[in-house]
């Protein structure tokens, strides 16, 4: 082999080197300003792609402002006509169809009347002082049914508020099963128990006379005045105008009314044993009386026939009713 002379050897590297920096010296600022635009072609990508991401994202917050400004609008149009049925008093009319009676204001007041006329009868009979057969009738013809009234209204919507969560439930699982909000109510209205049965029907009959399903819906508070109803027409309300999922919505609200009721059975149960001293506390005065009357009639007499005694009896029946009053806010709670 033979040997390679190293001055040639290194005369080789050094003109390969002095190639190099040649072209490297030639093609520098070539490949620096090819640098300088890919750089800059990337900042005008990345600030085009941030502009869109900002624009999209300005879109999204003016899209919830407007659907914040939509759900405030309808809560407050909701609230004005809460207020104004609030102040509106309640015909009899209407009170007779919240208790769920098939009867006119007019044979409500021909049958108090005859009431009236009837115990005033009775108690002409038996005997009684004019002063009792003047006014216990009245008090049997104005008062008697109305309590009446109200005693059935209260059941009701009691009754409402057991099978109400479960309503809600079954529209809940129609609508996630695919059927629209209107088919769901129609399934209540036919399906469910009374009187939730009939408070949808009233739905469904608004609707096919040509109301909406929030106005429809807002309707049902004035045949059960209940502020779960009134939750169910705003959810309703606001999912209409504002969009929305809707079976999470009412499936929140159900499982809300149900705490609510289980928080409404805690209360009561708690408030049991103050119920139970108002009682015993306001009748202790009438049952102490009328064993001081049947031991010695004589000593509870004077205060029958002797004026001071009428004063002492009428003073003393303003501070019971004052009482009871006062003990029957402090046990009755609102929730």
């Amino acid at each position: 082999m033979f040997g390679v002379d190293p001055v040639v050897l290194l005369i080789v590297v050094l003109a390969a080197v002095s190639a190099a920096a040649v072209c490297y010296g030639i093609l520098y600022s070539r490949i620096e300003a090819q640098k300088k635009a890919d750089s800059r072609v990337n900042r005008i990508k990345s600030a085009e792609t941030d502009r869109v991401k900002v624009k999209a994202a300005r879109d999204r917050v003016q899209e919830m402002s407007k659907r914040r400004k939509s759900v405030q609008d309808s809560l407050k149009d909701l609230e004005k006509r809460q207020l104004e049925n609030t102040k509106q008093k309640q015909s009899l009319k209407m009170r007779l169809g919240q208790a769920g009676l098939p009867v006119t204001p007019a044979r409500f007041y021909l049958f108090s009347v005859l009431f009236g006329f009837f115990v005033m009868f009775v108690v002409f009979l038996v005997g009684a002082p004019l002063a009792v057969v003047a006014g216990l009738p009245f008090a049997a013809a104005f008062g008697l049914p109305r309590w009446v009234i109200g005693f059935l209204i209260k059941r009701r919507q009691n009754k409402f508020l057991d099978e109400f969560p479960n309503a809600l439930d079954l529209i809940t699982r129609s609508i996630r099963s695919g059927l629209p909000l209107n088919d769901a109510v129609r399934l209540v209205a036919s399906e469910a128990r009374e009187p939730v049965k009939s408070e949808f029907r009233r739905v469904v009959e608004a609707q096919q006379v040509g109301l909406s399903m929030p106005d429809a819906c807002a309707r049902m508070r004035n045949h059960m005045p209940l502020q779960e109803v009134n939750f169910f027409s705003i959810v309703i309300a606001i999912q209409a105008q504002a969009g929305g999922n809707l079976s999470e919505a009412l499936g929140n609200l159900a499982r809300v009314l149900r705490e609510r009721k289980k928080m409404k059975a805690k209360v009561t149960a708690l408030s049991m044993e103050a119920k139970a001293s108002a009682v015993i506390i306001g009748s202790l005065p009438f049952i102490v009386a009328t064993l001081v009357y049947l031991t010695s009639p004589q000593y509870m007499m004077i205060l029958f026939t002797d004026p001071r005694g009428h004063l002492i009896l009428g003073a003393a029946g303003i501070w019971m009713s004052f009482g009871i009053y006062i003990m029957r806010n402090m046990v009755n709670f609102e929730i």
